[in-house]
């Protein structure tokens, strides 16, 4: 190296020190090292001309030269060496062509020529919470989301990883490197390849998202569909995370760096597969072991391998089995027998009852009748109960097999499910699987000795237990009623409802008047009671009797009248007086006492029809006028007049024949005595048709 000549100046005009440091500053020359070795030649080459002979070293160049090949003799082998120094150090020096190139060349080896859009390698510099540093070998480090890293994560500080150069410089100018992109960028072609081929990939579940699953395909993410998961609906999705799953990609984009993989596409190859395989070995009546697929409210779905088979709950057992979960469970494996195939559908249906003996067999020599039996109780309905007898045999107790003499409106009053009880067997119809059953066998026939104990005739205090429009129900003993109809309450009054003489709950005294043992049925009476009225009122209420009537009830067709608080009689509308009185109501009034004529009596039918036109009919016409003007229902008419021409015509034959007047309106007088016609044993049947419908 030439030496370097001080040369001396002319000193100019006194300058301040301000100045003239500002002027030695200014004559120092700043070398820059640049890529370009054009512009380092234009420094270098005025200097080059002068062939200085030597070099000037000074105590700092050698303390700065030492310092350099200090930190060469420490740093790794792998680190390029490089001499660093100061802009000053290299002041007023002169380098000649081998040292300025090896210089050079050393600084371009610090700098690697990237480009965007490409995958390159880096160094990991550090590890934060949210991000991962990368050197890359440019003037700036890079920073990686720690998302783009799979969890746990699995870099430090100082690994070597490739990465995807997004962009040299942002508006930051922050260089955007990629860890997802370049892990896609390497296996693309890979996948794509796969994708084409129709090949099965092996995929690990690393977390949830909406509407399926993230999958670790060959180092990067792939979507996996809820809808792909299995072949059917997959309750927890969270149970499949870290997984292994064997997988098939159907859907790429590389433009969006999607992937979508499917594993029911896997299980559906390999079901077909089965599923042929087991349809050319399977035949009806094999036995096979298969797993608890599904369960259902009717049935349950078995896996036979490949293909599924419904276990319906009718096929489960041979007795009553509310739920198909009481006998199995999810993935339990079982024993099932196949009872049918259908070819068209490839539909199985499978049996498990048909594993153990049909219990029916021999039926009539295990449960002859009359043979007293013990069950539990399984259900209850309107009708009747359901009793096992044992597993898959039920007999029903119909409600009419319950109680000789009670009224059971439903069988829940007198036993619950899951009750013992003990019944009679009263047929068996092996056909049909039907047994029918009885409790009420169990115990004595009480209508056998009913004659004995209520004899017709006697007398015997009972309690009203009901009342209805035609009757009243007493009972004699527990389960023993009998019914008390309204024509046999009184001998004279015409009874409307039993409400009237009776309420519920009443002791009373009746006496028996019939029993039918077909119907299981007692007539009782309480007018029974007493002598029969009627021989009497008949020599005292002869036809032609005038008498003096207190009007009880006033009807649209006549009234009712109560003579001496004894009997009662009816009195038609048109025998009040008026031929132009239809209806009475508003006329006359209850309480009110009018004069009367018997003009018919009937002793069986317990019937008086009396007549207030008869008896003014051989009166004077101002008391028919007076009588009229207290009921006005018209203009005023003679007596003659007023009264019916048949009653006229009556009159007058029974006048000639000496024989007192027929009533116009007889056929109305009926009409009262319609309810002493209705049979008592007529109202004894509705009544108990009523109580069993109730």
């Amino acid at each position: 190296m030439a030496e370097a000549k001080k040369t001396a100046a002319k000193k100019p005009a006194k300058v301040s020190k301000r100045k003239t440091t500002s002027a030695k500053k200014t004559k120092r020359t700043k070398t820059k090292i640049t890529k370009t070795r054009a512009k380092i030649a234009q420094v270098v080459k005025p200097v080059e001309k002068k062939k200085r002979a030597e070099r000037v070293v000074t105590a700092r160049h050698k303390r700065v030269a030492e310092k350099a090949q200090i930190r060469v003799a420490v740093a790794p082998e792998t680190e390029p060496e490089v001499e660093r120094m100061r802009i000053t150090d290299v002041s007023s020096v002169v380098y000649d062509d081998p040292e300025y190139k090896s210089m050079v060349d050393m600084y371009d080896s610090t700098i690697k020529d990237i480009k965007e859009g490409e995958i390159v390698n880096g160094t990991v510099l550090g590890v934060t919470r949210d991000d991962v540093i990368v050197d890359v070998g440019f003037k700036s480090e890079g920073i990686i989301p720690i998302g783009e890293f799979p969890t746990p994560l699995n870099v430090k500080v100082g690994d070597a990883i490739d990465v995807y150069l997004e962009q040299i410089e942002d508006a930051n100018g922050q260089l955007i490197l990629s860890k997802q992109k370049a892990d896609f960028m390497r296996v693309w072609d890979k996948i794509r390849e796969i994708h084409d081929s129709g090949e099965e990939v092996t995929g690990s579940v690393v977390r949830r998202i909406k509407g399926g699953l993230v999958v670790d395909v060959m180092g990067v993410d792939a979507f996996l569909p809820g809808s792909q998961v299995a072949l059917r609906q997959v309750p927890d999705f969270d149970a499949l995370i870290n997984q292994e799953l064997r997988l098939k990609i159907i859907k790429v984009n590389k433009a969006r760096r999607n992937i979508v993989v499917s594993r029911r596409v896997v299980l559906e190859e390999e079901r077909d597969t089965m599923r042929e395989k087991l349809l050319g070995e399977i035949a009806v009546g094999q036995v096979r072991q298969g797993v608890v697929k599904n369960i259902t409210d009717f049935g349950v779905f078995i896996d036979l391998g490949g293909v599924d088979g419904l276990l319906h709950i009718t096929d489960m057992s041979w007795g009553r089995i509310r739920h198909p979960s009481e006998m199995v469970g999810l993935s339990d494996k079982i024993d099932v027998k196949i009872l049918d195939i259908d070819d068209k559908t490839s539909r199985i249906s499978l049996g498990l009852k048909q594993m153990t003996p049909y219990p029916w067999e021999n039926i009539e020599d295990k449960y002859p009748i009359g043979k007293k039996v013990t069950g539990r109780v399984v259900s209850i309905t309107d009708y009747g109960a359901f009793v096992e007898l044992e597993k898959g045999i039920e007999g029903l107790i119909h409600i009419s097999e319950m109680s000789w003499s009670q009224h059971i409106k439903h069988p829940s009053k007198i036993m619950n499910v899951n009750d013992s009880v003990e019944a009679v067997v009263l047929s068996v119809d092996k056909e049909n699987e039907k047994i029918s059953l009885g409790i009420k066998q169990m115990e004595p026939d009480p209508w056998q000795t009913i004659d004995q104990k209520y004899p017709i005739g006697k007398v015997i205090a009972g309690k009203v237990r009901n009342l209805t429009a035609f009757g009243a129900f007493v009972e004699l003993e527990e389960g023993i009623d009998g019914l008390v109809h309204i024509s046999d309450m009184s001998w004279t009054r015409r009874i409307q409802h039993p409400s009237e003489l009776l309420k519920k709950g009443d002791r009373v005294e009746v006496k028996v008047v019939k029993i039918d043992h077909e119907n299981r049925r007692i007539s009782l009476g309480i007018k029974q009671l007493t002598e029969d009225p009627w021989n009497d009122i008949a020599k005292k209420y002869a036809v032609g009797t005038d008498c003096l009537g207190t009007i009880t009830k006033v009807l649209d067709r006549g009234v009712v009248v109560d003579l001496d608080n004894r009997v009662e009689g009816f009195v038609p509308a048109a025998q009040l007086g008026s031929k132009e009185l239809s209806d009475p109501t508003g006329v006359f009034s209850e309480g009110e006492q009018i004069p009367l004529q018997v003009i018919e009596f009937d002793r069986h039918l317990h019937k008086i029809v009396l007549s207030v036109a008869a008896y003014y009919k051989k009166r004077e016409r101002a008391e028919l006028e007076e009588f009229l003007t207290r009921h006005p229902a018209g203009t005023s008419k003679p007596i003659a007049d007023a009264m019916p021409e048949e009653l006229k015509k009556q009159s007058a034959e029974s006048e000639t024949a000496g024989e007192p007047a027929s009533p116009e309106s007889s056929g109305d007088s009926e009409e009262v005595a319609s309810a002493d016609e209705s049979s008592p044993q007529e109202g004894q049947d509705e009544a108990e048709d009523k109580e069993t419908t109730e």
